[in-house]
């Protein structure tokens, strides 16, 4: 769990009780002013939510709260638990936008705002009997979540924490609502916090998630870790005792605690091993916290000095951090009377990042440090708005955020040094790709570690990569094959169909604009505003016309008929009367004028000159 302090859980009619409560518990987080405001928009929160209530009958303010006070234990600024506390009053209540922004500020308006953007599918727990029921695509949805959380993490955040709380009320819907709520946390949330290095809301929604999903499993995973659990108490104590006289001999200052493991992680690694629950390794684990990296590597001295290492399950993700920037050693032992164990090994820095992840960053943000690993996570972020541009419909940009998020990462070097993360299984091509577009077009070969290798190499962790390109160059359509294997991520297809997509844009916009000009003329209207007509027929410009006409979209029959609908009604009155008033047998030389219509042969039929008398 993530907070486990005293949250409102009474109806309104209590709420400045409650509310005094709550208070006093953040007085030691935040100063004074701070305090005053976020009071206000807990004030605000009771009153205008103050007639409804959730699925299990409780008042919703209840909800806004415990969403505000896991933010409170991530320790979040103000702003973001002032927010917190109004992300539902916009979508459900009569308080609006201009109001929040009146009287908490710009920046508390637009986390509001962000986090009601974010809606993926229909809101679950209605808060009342009217309210209509919304019809979200998820993928368009999808979109407007990422964007909403590029402009400030913090959207993210804040919506993290408002579907941890629903999913720990997910018992009150029904098993349908319970089931699809739950798989889009598995497939979306879950993947999120992990990336953001969020592990306690990630492991929580989980382990929730897994409950409600797979329901026998998570019973008889629970059971087994109950029947054990003084043993295994009992078993993690003598360790932690035998290591802490170990760590005082060698003067390393050390916390030790044990670590819980969690069910749905049980359950993923025995599938994936196809192993038993009993031969879980590190269902039995203890954390050790130093000072310092030197300390880190010196404590897993000596955990292997005290018990035989077993092969294949040591990870140093100190010296190659994982995507989200996780870092910490991992070993496994037998322990004490032939058990086996886990050990994890980190800084104290570490730990936080761990558990925290993205979050940790306002810990100390008024302060003098420079947080690497968040500004990592922010970058990550702003790159989806290159996403959204390079994606032509929202399904290709689901497909995109599911690869890119939820794959293995693969990290690559580049010439002059720098780390590459692109996802297992990429190639040169991607890495190519990743680094700019341009060189992805020009790219012809590539070297790994100094050797030339096929541009189908897939790359592995620790590859220095060279691209050797060409002046000028194109991608090949065979790249876009993908039994070819060119081409792994799908970003990296993107921009190279959006080559393509291009080069043939250009072609429909040149072949349209010429149809179009010589059209006009053959009409006589080739002084007639092209973006006008191009109005007239529903496109944006000229050159969507262009484009359109080039393809073959839109016939001659409507251009005509746009264009003659555009003439003033002045001188389409003149053209009819004069056209009227004319007598083809009054012109002797044969000349005709057609109005509207100029350079064409003609010539009088005989019927049309009839003999005198």
């Amino acid at each position: 769990m993530v907070s486990t302090r005293k949250t409102p859980d009474k109806d309104t009619n209590q709420g400045p009780f409650i509310l005094d409560n709550w208070m006093l518990e953040l007085d030691k987080y935040y100063p004074e002013e701070q305090l005053q405001r976020i009071r206000k928009a807990a004030e605000l929160a009771l009153v205008a939510h103050e007639d409804q209530v959730r699925a299990s009958g409780e008042a919703y303010s209840t909800h806004v709260f415990y969403v505000a006070d896991i933010l409170v234990e991530l320790r979040l600024d103000e702003e973001a638990i002032i927010a917190a506390l109004l992300h539902d009053v916009v979508e459900d209540t009569e308080v609006t936008l201009d109001e929040i922004k009146l009287n908490f500020g710009e920046r508390v308006a637009l986390l509001v705002d962000g986090v009601t953007k974010m809606e993926l599918v229909n809101n679950s727990n209605n808060i009342s009997k009217n309210k209509s029921k919304r019809e979200w695509d998820s993928a368009e949805s999808l979109r407007k979540m990422l964007l909403a959380m590029v402009e400030d993490v913090r959207v993210i955040l804040i919506k993290l924490a408002d579907r941890l709380h629903n999913m720990r009320t997910l018992s009150h819907l029904t098993i349908e609502k319970q089931k699809k709520i739950a798989q889009e946390t598995m497939a979306i949330f879950a993947p999120l916090a992990n990336r953001l290095g969020i592990w306690q809301i990630k492991w929580e929604l989980e382990d929730l998630s897994f409950r409600y999903l797979n329901p026998d499993k998570y019973i008889q995973i629970a059971k087994l870790l109950t029947e054990r659990r003084l043993d295994r108490e009992a078993f993690i104590d003598n360790v932690m005792t035998l290591l802490r006289t170990e760590m005082q001999s060698a003067n390393i200052t050390a916390e030790i605690s044990g670590r819980p493991k969690h069910i749905y992680s049980i359950w993923k690694k025995m599938e994936r091993k196809g192993i038993d629950f009993h031969d879980i390794f590190d269902v039995s684990a203890v954390r050790v916290l130093v000072d310092n990296v030197a300390d880190c590597y010196a404590v897993l001295g000596i955990v292997h000095t005290l018990w035989h290492h077993i092969p294949k399950e040591f990870d140093d993700y100190i010296a190659t951090p994982k995507g989200n920037n996780y870092q910490s050693l991992h070993t496994a032992v037998v322990g004490p009377g032939g058990r086996t164990l886990e050990v994890q090994i980190r800084t104290h820095q570490m730990h936080e990042r761990s558990e925290l992840g993205v979050a940790s960053h306002w810990r100390y943000k008024e302060g003098s440090r420079y947080d690497p690993g968040y500004e990592q996570k922010i970058a990550w972020l702003r790159q989806l708005l290159e996403w959204q541009d390079e994606d032509s419909n929202a399904d290709e940009f689901v497909e995109r955020f599911k690869s890119e998020i939820f794959e293995d990462r693969v990290y690559v070097i580049t010439p002059k040094g720098n780390v590459v993360d692109l996802s297992a299984g990429a190639t040169p091509l991607d890495f190519a790709y990743h680094i700019h577009t341009e060189i992805g077009h020009r790219c012809r070969g590539a070297k790994i570690n100094g050797k030339i290798v096929p541009l189908t190499y897939t790359l592995k962790t620790s590859d220095q990569v060279e691209i050797l390109t060409t002046k000028t160059g194109a991608p090949s359509r065979d790249w876009l094959n993908v039994h070819l294997n060119y081409l792994k991520t799908s970003r990296a297809r993107s921009k190279v169909r959006a080559w393509f997509t291009q080069q043939d844009q250009e072609k429909n916009i040149r072949a349209g604009r010429n149809i179009l000009e010589k059209e006009l003329s053959r009409l006589g209207y080739s002084q007639i505003n092209q973006d006008n007509l191009a109005e007239q027929l529903g496109y944006k410009n000229s050159q969507d016309l262009a484009v359109s006409l080039g393809k073959g979209n839109i016939t001659l029959v409507q251009i005509a008929e746009a264009a003659a609908a555009l003439i003033s009604p002045l001188q389409t009155q003149n053209v009819v009367t004069d056209f009227n008033r004319s007598s083809p047998g009054q012109d002797v030389s044969g000349d005709i004028k057609i109005y509207g219509v100029g350079n064409l042969l003609t010539s009088m039929a005989r019927c049309c000159k009839p003999a005198p008398g």
